[in-house]
């Protein structure tokens, strides 16, 4: 259920507005569905737009340290221009479509240590939007991402914590300026090769690219290096029995070999 506020732009004895989410729970290029409630104030008002925001918490430097900043990934309009009289009740439904980049909020049935992400219902009256607070919602993983984090754990590594990061990943197909990291503390026979080992997803409607991150340890004379590699599979394979630990685990093992950074 969403939250109802006054529109501020109009100021007091303005209308109202109360967002809900009826269903809250989608895949990455799934889509959401629910309805926006308007209650018309003491006077008239003239609400040039409404539309929906996709937004998450992003980490971001903010001058020597990190910090956390809410971050809109898409924005669709909902509506038009209209009147909203004074005392008029109108419901305005919505289907929002997810794009195949969200951030995932849950997974293995249950939601992902600091995953946060939710719908801002922006209502623009006289050119300026007034921005309500955000909607939770979840965000599930495509097969393909799913198999990806099965094999992971099958493997032995630990799920620790995931954060939405600012920038790009090389080389990938990526569409907005920030990414996922889903970060796992190494499996037990990979204690000694590295510290810990981040997964990102970039998918679109044909499949998706799998970017892994490690943090190989160094030696008595030598420095740890981040290393990486990606690989990509379709979403029709990911529909096929198998054990993907073996391509996981080959694709680590060829990385941990290897010298300096490479994409």
């Amino acid at each position: 259920m969403g939250i109802k506020r006054i529109l501020a732009a109009i100021g007091i004895g303005g209308p109202s507005i109360d967002t809900v989410v009826t269903q809250p729970h989608t895949r990455p290029g799934g889509q959401l569905e629910g309805y926006i409630d308007l209650a018309g104030g003491e006077v008239d008002a003239d609400i040039d737009e409404i539309a929906l925001s996709l937004a998450a918490r992003v980490e971001v430097e903010i001058g020597d340290h990190e910090g956390q900043v809410t971050r809109e990934i898409s924005r669709v309009p909902v509506c038009g221009a209209f009147r909203l009289a004074a005392g008029e009740n109108r419901r305005v439904p919505f289907t929002y479509p997810v794009t195949y980049q969200a951030p995932l909020t849950d997974a293995g049935g249950r939601p992902l240590p600091g995953a946060m992400l939710g719908l801002s219902t922006d209502v623009v009256i006289g050119g300026a939007p007034d921005k309500g607070d955000l909607d939770p919602v979840s965000v599930h993983p495509l097969p393909a991402q799913d198999r990806v984090l099965e094999a992971a754990h099958r493997m032995g590594f630990v799920l620790v914590k995931t954060d939405v990061e600012q920038g790009r990943l090389q080389g990938t197909r990526q569409e907005f300026p920030m990414y996922q990291e889903l970060e796992f503390r190494a499996a037990p026979q990979y204690k000694d090769q590295m510290s810990e080992m981040e997964l990102s997803f970039v998918a679109d409607q044909q499949g998706v690219e799998v970017v892994i991150e490690v943090d190989k340890r160094g030696g008595l004379f030598t420095e740890s290096q981040d290393r990486f590699a990606r690989f990509r599979v379709g979403h029709a394979e990911a529909e096929q029995p198998g054990d993907w630990a073996p391509m996981l685990a080959e694709t680590l093992g060829s990385m941990l070999q290897r010298r300096g950074i490479f994409g």
